[in-house]
């Protein structure tokens, strides 16, 4: 791995990078979820890299990791703001030429966004791990208990060791979803309009979200779209089944680059 910030729209973005650059080989971009950042893939872009071959990158979005606060609170739309205002940017500024986004949680909605609503032509699929695309009750329960958590536990000290601004990180995401005014997200019509085969996957036991996210995934899309759960694995299969999960994100990304370099 090494560095690769990112300056956008003026401001600092932390990066880093696996692998071959752009110009050698396709790029997997990796999006985040809502409490995370580069450092927080742990090694799974380097898991990524060497089966795949493909180069990874990484970046911290603005109010996470090293890269530069924001304002709070942030507005309802701050996924769609992510997917279709500043990773276009980020794709332009690193070079990429062909890619494949992999998102977790936000960061799945945020390429389910992009994916509909950009028709990126350089993007030649979709990865969506435990992804949202409409509010659950179980899923503000969860978000509502981790703020409890964050304000009683030592959860905000460890996070602390990822984020410059960590009430900034915490609060800005928690602090959107527990809004009233964010029951209304709702990014179905994005699915219904991607254009590039996709991967779902979720874990069996995710207490963010239910299979129905899967099964809406799978009504809506008019593209070929592989649906898994991963057995033993809650909110971040790729951390609590990494084997089983890396497995299944690979073999989508070789099949995907040989059909697309046909």
């Amino acid at each position: 791995m090494h560095a690769k910030d990112l300056v956008i729209d003026g401001r600092h973005m932390e990066g880093a990078w696996w692998g071959p650059s752009p110009d050698v080989a396709p790029t997997l971009v990796l999006l985040h979820e809502g409490l995370g950042c580069v450092e927080l893939w742990r090694d799974f872009p380097e898991r990524l890299q060497a089966a795949t071959g493909c180069g990874v990158f990484a970046y911290s979005r603005f109010g996470y990791g090293r890269s530069d606060s924001v304002t709070l609170p942030r507005p309802m739309t701050y996924m769609h703001e992510e997917a279709l205002k500043i990773l276009p940017k980020v794709l332009d500024q690193i070079g990429v030429r062909q890619a494949i986004t992999v998102g977790h949680s936000d960061g799945g909605s945020i390429a389910a966004i992009h994916a509909g609503g950009t028709r990126d032509k350089r993007l030649t699929g979709v990865v969506m791990m435990a992804a949202h695309f409409f509010v659950e009750e179980l899923n503000i329960a969860s978000i509502a208990q981790i703020k409890t958590a964050y304000e009683t536990t030592d959860l905000r000290t460890k996070m602390a060791r990822y984020h410059d601004d960590v009430d900034g990180a915490f609060h800005g995401w928690n602090g959107a979803w527990l809004d009233p005014r964010f029951r209304a997200f709702d990014i179905v019509r994005y699915l219904e309009a991607i254009q590039v085969p996709i991967l779902g996957l979720q874990g069996e036991d995710d207490p963010y979200g239910s299979d129905a996210q899967l099964q809406v995934l799978q009504r809506h899309v008019g593209v070929p779209a592989e649906i898994w759960e991963i057995p033993d694995a809650r909110h971040s299969p790729h951390l609590e089944a990494k084997d089983d999960t890396i497995a299944t994100i690979v073999a989508f990304i070789k099949n995907r680059l040989q059909e697309a370099n046909r």
